[in-house]
């Protein structure tokens, strides 16, 4: 029988029982050879978001996800926050980000919107190559629905920061979908990889992929966010300011001295010094922090405050006007608020909670205020 691996934990409240359940089950498979919970964790489909998975050999696409790649970009502004105190520049920006990011496609064909060429190569099957050349371009650049955004930020200072919340699109889900689907059963509901074999490879490849894109995707969102507030407010971003990491992902890396695939669902990497960046919820603090190396951690960290209600529950808990009270002092398009019910923070655990539960993963630089955020409410 199987030793169950060991299993360690950051949490800022109990974990509910069927997350506990799920863990459970991650322990009892025979290639996992350590689990760290974050203190954002909260259930997801197969692999709890927030949960860091360490195997020896094996490749556990649901222990990625769907949105690999997903992750946080932040930009300082050379201007202060004061800048957005009034009503009709936080409108206008606000309308022209709703001009300069869609959700989901750019209008017009695929070659109208080419890919940057270091992301012009194929994806591991005709299937996934087809979807890539369809839509890859029409989707870079875009935001996405449910917690994607562009905010801006005040710090300690006054100073403004942009900061950009997305992954790799319609693209990640398919490249989970495929290779979960050719994986083996390995136990607890989960499907896996041989990571030095074929279909392991394949995986690899195509999840670079999708890192890359995602990257992509993030810095065409500062770089509207950017232009936006130079077209409104004649600002610009700061030069070498830009602060970027990644949550969703699988990588080798080094551990009690040994090597393993170290997946990160829901979770950040916080390498000794390794900048990132925490979101709250709409209309909470974020953070920028530098990881402290947490070996017991698997050297990660949260990667935002974490949901306490799923979605279909906070959006019959949650009206319109609990958002706006929540809310105030925040610009957002209030046309919006019956959609975005379940992004308000009241369906978020709290972020300062959070944090003080993993002060031994990540050391804060600076704390930030939300002024105006900008979300995909369709």
């Amino acid at each position: 029988m199987k030793v169950q691996a060991p299993l360690a934990r950051w949490v800022a409240e109990p974990p509910p029982p069927e997350v506990c359940a799920a863990l459970e089950r991650l322990r009892r498979i025979s290639d996992v050879v350590r689990i760290a919970v974050m203190p954002d964790v909260h259930l997801a489909d197969d692999v709890c978001v927030g949960t860091v998975i360490a195997t020896r050999n094996t490749l556990i696409p649901a222990a990625v996800g769907g949105d690999i790649g997903c992750g946080m970009a932040a930009l300082a502004v050379d201007a202060p926050a004061a800048l957005l105190a009034d009503e009709s520049a936080a409108a206008a920006v606000l309308a022209g980000l709703q001009r300069a990011i869609p959700a989901l496609r750019h209008p017009g064909g695929p070659a109208q919107h080419p890919l940057p060429t270091t992301l012009d190569r194929p994806l591991s099957t005709p299937a996934l190559e087809s979807l890539r050349r369809r839509s890859a371009g029409l989707q870079l650049g875009t935001l996405g629905r449910g917690n994607h955004f562009v905010e801006l930020q005040a710090d300690e200072d006054d100073r403004l920061w942009i900061m950009a919340h997305s992954g790799s699109r319609g693209l990640g889900p398919a490249i989970r979908d495929h290779h979960e689907a050719v994986g083996e059963r390995i136990g607890g509901g989960l499907r896996g990889l041989a990571a030095d074999g074929p279909a392991g490879a394949a995986y690899l490849a195509d999840m670079q992929w999708a890192l890359e894109y995602a990257a992509h995707n993030r810095e065409r969102l500062l770089e509207r966010c950017a232009d936006v507030l130079w077209t409104c407010l004649k600002v610009q971003v700061v030069a070498g300011s830009e602060i970027s990491c990644q949550h969703n992902f699988v990588r080798r890396e080094q551990h009690a001295g040994a090597s393993v695939w170290v997946h990160r669902k829901g979770a950040t990497s916080a390498q000794d010094g390794e900048a990132g960046v925490i979101p709250g919820s709409m209309g909470t603090a974020s953070y920028h922090v530098r990881g402290r190396g947490c070996a017991a951690a698997l050297c990660s960290s949260s990667h935002g405050a974490g949901r306490t209600l799923p979605r279909g529950e906070a959006r019959r808990r949650i009206r319109a006007v609990d958002l706006l009270a929540q809310l105030r002092g925040v610009w957002f398009d209030h046309r919006a608020a019956e959609a975005l019910c379940d992004e308000a923070p009241s369906a978020y655990k709290d972020i300062g909670a959070v944090m003080r539960a993993q002060r031994e993963l990540t050391r804060v630089v600076r704390k930030l205020r939300p002024v105006l955020s900008f979300k995909a409410a369709y």
